[in-house]
């Protein structure tokens, strides 16, 4: 179904085959003359050579065969870590290689010619790949232009992963030797060592927005994610979303017991409903009542992101980089890391779970972007940054929270997979202040993208067990803009008087005004003209951006922090 020109290395030689590469051989007429002949001549040398060396070249099972005192140093050299496998020869490049595997390692040196004293005439330069960073092996066909089956047996081609600063690649060896059975017990060998890394997915259900950003979720996919899945021999259950709420809708309904993990490509928005999807039906399989205060379960399958969004920025707080193929590979390689989750509850009923969430600026700002979908994105953010700006007011309520020192530490319970309640509810350890607030962010990840490089939440882990809640306080438009420049700036964007930053463990926001986010026309005619002036609406519509999700809620958002609740795919600390 996924079938394009390939970009890596890796990819380029991939045919339908599951088990097989194939390079094409053009077909073109040999000339008879003289040049022919010399190289016939030429083919004649290696092919006596080869009569004569046969039982080097043959693979040898490590355990059944003996080495000669050579031999036996070298092995000493390529075995530090554990006991050989399997030996052969194979070309590598354009020289001929002694290979070596062990559960661990594949290692290999070139064979060099020797001196009339029987002395190499120079040390053998030693290679090796590590087998926990090799993710496929495939047999290597050449095949004529059209077909589609056999061809010549060319050797075998190991993937593995490549890390190059903040990004991870695929990267290809390849393993040249024509022999049927040298090839053929070094791919099962192969295949039953990377059979037994247990983390590793076998079975993914993939979710893809095609209408996130540019549509461009689907092409990256196709591209860059389906062919690494297929020379890992993942099998991929795609379903392309047709709606919002698709994907929430088939994680409530479907039988998830055959996958492996959940991978969703898209946005913000998409990340933020298949998140809440896999959390909610946790808690319906666990029989968890969401219309009352409850102690959350943990996801049982954990969560891949491949970002194909307009900012991504959960996907860049996880992985680090905005980067496709790098998401893949964590995925492929079975990179675990449990990470803390909100769950934003109203009147005591969950509404959703996510990572993040905005009030005030935050809210409007994408609550007014929402309305305008018709314009292209970036013009959309723009305009929306911009109208709100120029219509900032501040927000009357009653901001109360947790702090992390009050707050008994959740502690998980290994046989109900789940964490113990905690004395939240204790009235005392609340800390409550009223007033006017231009923005309140509370986020339990460090929220990077491109306009905060460093983060919105630079202080903040992926599974710190705590959540950085940062009010703005009423001032000018004048310095709220220099906060909000600062995101994207090397200083302190929390250096101002009117901004406050606590560590906490829950919120509770209560807005004291009936505000209206959809009234445009109002605001337009100059209705508000004071900077001390709160929004005040008989509508009781409150915008609520969550993780790029607007969310109304009618009154009081309780936030609630949940460590470990959710496992991604991504690299583990350290």
């Amino acid at each position: 179904m996924f079938e394009s020109p390939l970009k890596s290395n890796a990819r380029n030689a991939w045919s339908e085959s599951q088990e097989e590469l194939s390079e094409t051989e053009p077909v073109s007429p040999v000339s008879k003359g003289n040049r022919g002949k010399k190289k016939k001549k030429r083919r004649q040398q290696p092919q006596q050579q080869k009569t004569e060396k046969r039982s080097v070249s043959a693979p040898q099972l490590c355990a059944e065969e003996s080495f000669d005192r050579e031999d036996e140093q070298s092995e000493k050299r390529y075995t530090d870590y554990d006991e050989p496998i399997v030996r052969g020869i194979f070309q590598i490049g354009k020289k001929s290689h002694d290979v070596l595997l062990t559960s661990m390692r594949v290692t290999w040196s070139p064979i060099q010619p020797e001196t009339p004293t029987g002395q190499s005439e120079t040390l053998r330069r030693t290679e090796y790949v590590e087998l926990k960073d090799v993710f496929g092996v495939k047999v290597k066909r050449r095949r004529s232009a059209g077909q589609e089956t056999g061809g010549t047996l060319l050797g075998i081609t190991l993937f593995h992963c490549k890390k190059k600063g903040p990004k991870l690649k695929d990267h290809a060896i390849h393993f040249n030797n024509m022999s049927v059975d040298h090839c053929e017990i070094w791919f099962k060998k192969l295949k039953e060592i990377l059979s037994g890394f247990q983390n590793r997915p076998k079975s993914l259900k993939v979710f893809v927005n095609p209408a996130s950003h540019k549509k461009e979720a689907y092409q990256i996919y196709r591209d860059d994610v389906a062919p690494l899945f297929q020379l890992a021999d993942i099998k991929a259950d795609v379903t392309i979303t047709e709606r919002k709420g698709h994907a929430l809708s088939v994680l409530k309904e479907s039988n998830l017991d055959g996958y492996d993990g959940v991978v969703v490509v898209g946005g913000d928005g998409s990340v933020a409903e298949v998140a809440h999807g896999l959390l909610l039906r946790a808690q319906m399989d666990a029989g968890r009542d969401t219309d009352s205060m409850f102690t959350p379960v943990r996801a049982t399958l954990p969560l891949g992101l491949i970002p194909a969004g307009s900012t991504d920025v959960v996907a860049c707080s996880v992985h680090g980089i905005r980067h496709p193929v790098t998401a893949a590979m964590h995925i492929i390689m079975g990179h675990h890391q449990e990470v803390d989750v909100c769950s934003f509850s109203c009147l005591g009923r969950l509404l959703r779970f996510g990572f993040s969430a905005m009030f005030g600026f935050g809210g409007r700002t994408l609550a007014l972007a929402e309305r305008h979908r018709w314009m292209p994105p970036g013009q959309r953010r723009e305009f929306a940054v911009i109208k709100t700006l120029a219509k900032l007011k501040p927000e009357d309520c009653e901001l109360s929270y947790l702090p992390v020192k009050k707050v008994q530490t959740e502690t998980l319970d290994p046989v109900k997979n789940e964490y113990l309640k905690d004395d939240m509810e204790e009235e005392e350890s609340w800390t409550t202040t009223r007033g006017l607030f231009l923005n309140v962010s509370i986020m339990a990840i460090p929220c990077l993208c491109s306009m905060a490089p460093r983060g919105l939440a630079p202080n903040t882990r992926l599974n710190n067990g705590s959540m950085a809640l940062i009010a703005a306080g009423n001032t000018s438009r004048a310095e709220f803009i220099k906060h909000l420049k600062r995101y994207n700036s090397v200083n302190n964007q929390f250096s101002f008087s009117f901004v406050e930053t606590q560590t906490v463990w829950a919120v509770r926001l209560r807005p004291r005004s009936q505000s209206s986010w959809s009234d445009d026309i109002a605001e337009d005619n100059g209705e508000y003209d004071s900077k001390n002036t709160p929004i005040i609406s008989s509508e009781g519509a409150y915008p609520w951006n969550i993780d790029g999700d607007l969310l109304e809620v009618p009154s009081e958002l309780l936030i609630r922090l949940h460590p470990q609740l959710l496992t991604l795919f991504v690299s583990p600390p350290g």
